[in-house]
């Protein structure tokens, strides 16, 4: 049978007309008075009031939506009036600013648009045949950008690409008649979430502040806790249609400039319309790999992220996304949390052995169990094996089964744990752990001894900090499982071995994602167990920082001085 024809005889085929579609008028009934090159948002700005005003109610809609804001009224400058009117958007400003200090100075008459004393002088000047080349033309947009904005931030614009983007960003637009520019005066007013305590990356010795939704407000907390003027925080709009705000924060006497043009690059390279959080950006700019690991370093705790852009990486923020991306990232940096700062070594030496102990846990273990029930038996002491094999006597299912089954639910339990109310939450697990483990153990549908491998798998895997690298390891132990069950020890052997040649061959940002074990390199004192603090003397050699030293040899001068 040729599989085309019967594609072809079944598949749905997009209609070529629509009866819904409205009649195109003829060129000749074209009566638009705006100029074609205006189109453009590129083109200059006309110095005719009433061509703007008609431009932009095409271009925002203004017949249909009811949010689009169009005040006109007259500019009093000088004992002269003219005609402008002022664009925003309502629910995004802030209104008292507008009323206070935009419309109010240029509307009504006081001292620096009636300018008494500087008419008359003007007047007598014109008198005096002998001084009437002296007189100057009054600057109507100087005046009005000197004297009767009292706003702190005005721009000048002559196109209409960056007022337009102004406008949907929570600014104004200023037109007056005769100017060939207008103002783009910041007046943001709308609502925004406050500062609060992170939500997934809690920590108990540590600063307790996390990432909010606006731009401004997270490179406020990155400024504040750097306090540095060398940190340089350029904006980079992604995306046609949303035009995206993405600061890229650096420290310019630390960062490597390679890496800092990398960064750019990339941004400034994506071809998309919109751009709404900070995971569809990391995966737009990070390079594929077989195994879905991640290669940048995403988090919420600004503590940890200045910890990071101190060490000379980039860091990016999206406008409307709590969380920032940290780039490159290394494999160590997933297994570290911001709380090793600031406990004593030896313990947070401690608590990374765990984490390191958790993540082989959470790849490996029901795959090993798999492959010792099902083809090692040997190796396990008599009294275990029996004990195991009377567990298993009334199980009807094969291992694999078996642990698909209680894999998939302890998966199950934890995404509706999630995804339900937070009151209800912990009562799933509760059910789902106790009840249903329990349920199955007395159906003989599993055995006792599964039930202790899921949990314990389970429990690793909350050990570990990073989220994605977490949900990495949680989705590539179902393929050691079902290789454990094809071919034992020998097909995890050879699955490990294909998962850590795929590791090494990872370059995030141009850095080898397994530094500084492969290559092996010295990595000064920066390699997974950390020392103490005061022999933290150098930043990642990997990095390639323009400033390679943190502190002196001896930073304790109160001691050895």
């Amino acid at each position: 049978m040729d599989l085309k024809k019967l594609w072809n005889s079944f598949a749905w085929k997009p209609e070529e007309e629509y009866l819904f579609t409205l009649p195109q008028t003829d060129e000749g009934e074209n009566n638009n008075t705006i100029p074609q090159e205006m189109l453009n948002n590129t083109e200059p700005i006309s110095s005719h009031l009433s061509t703007n005003l008609d431009y932009l109610k095409m271009r925002f809609n203004t017949m249909i939506n009811s949010d689009i804001i169009l005040r006109e009224f007259k500019v009093f400058v000088c004992n002269r009036q003219y005609h402008a009117f002022l664009l925003f958007i309502d629910g995004m400003v802030d209104a008292n600013l507008i009323n206070d200090f935009i419309l109010k100075p240029l509307m009504l008459k006081n001292i620096a648009n009636s300018s008494g004393s500087q008419t008359k002088k003007i007047a007598e000047e014109v008198n005096s045949k002998a001084s009437i080349r002296k007189v100057k033309k009054i600057d109507l947009g100087q005046s009005i950008s000197n004297s009767l904005l009292p706003q702190n931030s005005i721009r000048k614009e002559q196109t209409f690409e960056p007022i337009i983007s102004g406008v949907n960003s929570g600014n104004c637009a200023l037109f007056i008649d005769t100017l060939n520019f207008a103002f783009d005066i910041e007046v943001k007013g709308f609502k925004q979430r406050s500062v609060d305590s992170p939500n997934n990356e809690i920590i108990i010795k540590g600063p307790q502040e996390a990432f909010v939704e606006n731009l401004r407000t997270n490179t406020s907390l990155l400024r504040r806790i750097a306090n540095n003027e060398k940190l340089i925080i350029e904006n980079i709009a992604v995306g046609k249609v949303t035009q995206t705000k993405c600061a890229v924060c650096y420290m310019e006497n630390i960062a490597n400039d390679d890496l800092v043009a990398e960064v750019k690059y990339r941004l400034n390279n994506l071809e998309i319309d919109s751009l709404l959080s900070s995971g569809q950006l990391e995966q737009l700019i990070v390079s594929d790999n077989y195994l879905g690991i991640p290669e940048i370093i995403s988090t919420e705790r600004p503590d940890k992220t200045s910890k990071y852009l101190l060490q000379g990486r980039v860091i990016v923020l999206v406008n409307g996304s709590p969380y920032s991306l940290i780039m490159p990232a290394t494999l160590i940096d997933f297994m570290s949390s911001p709380e090793d700062t600031n406990l004593k070594p030896y313990f947070a030496n401690f608590l990374r052995g765990l984490r390191l102990l958790s993540s082989i846990i959470t790849l490996l273990l029901p795959g090993l169990y798999v492959a010792v029930t099902s083809f090692h038996q040997e190796i396990l002491p008599t009294e275990l094996l029996y004990s195991i094999l009377s567990a298993r006597e009334n199980v009807p299912f094969p291992i694999l089964f078996e642990i698909l089954i209680m894999e998939i639910s302890f998966e199950l339990i934890r995404e509706a744990g999630l995804r339900v109310p937070s009151p209800i939450g912990p009562t799933i697990g509760i059910v789902g752990a106790l009840v249903l483990g329990q349920a199955a153990v007395s159906a003989s549908i599993v055995s006792p001894i599964l039930i202790i491998i899921v949990a314990i798998t389970g429990i690793a895997s909350f050990a570990i900090p990073d989220f994605s690298f977490g949900f990495h390891l949680r989705f590539f132990r179902f393929g050691f499982v079902l290789l454990g069950y094809i071919a034992g020890f020998l097909g995890i052997a050879m699955g490990l071995f294909a998962y850590i040649a795929t590791l090494c061959n990872i370059r995030s940002f141009g850095v080898p994602f397994t530094v500084p074990f492969a290559p092996a390199m010295n990595s000064k004192g920066n390699g997974y167990f950390i020392p103490p603090i005061w022999k933290q003397e150098y930043r990642a050699t990997y990095l390639a920082p323009k400033k390679e030293k943190t502190q002196e040899k001896i930073s304790k001068h109160w001691k050895y001085n």
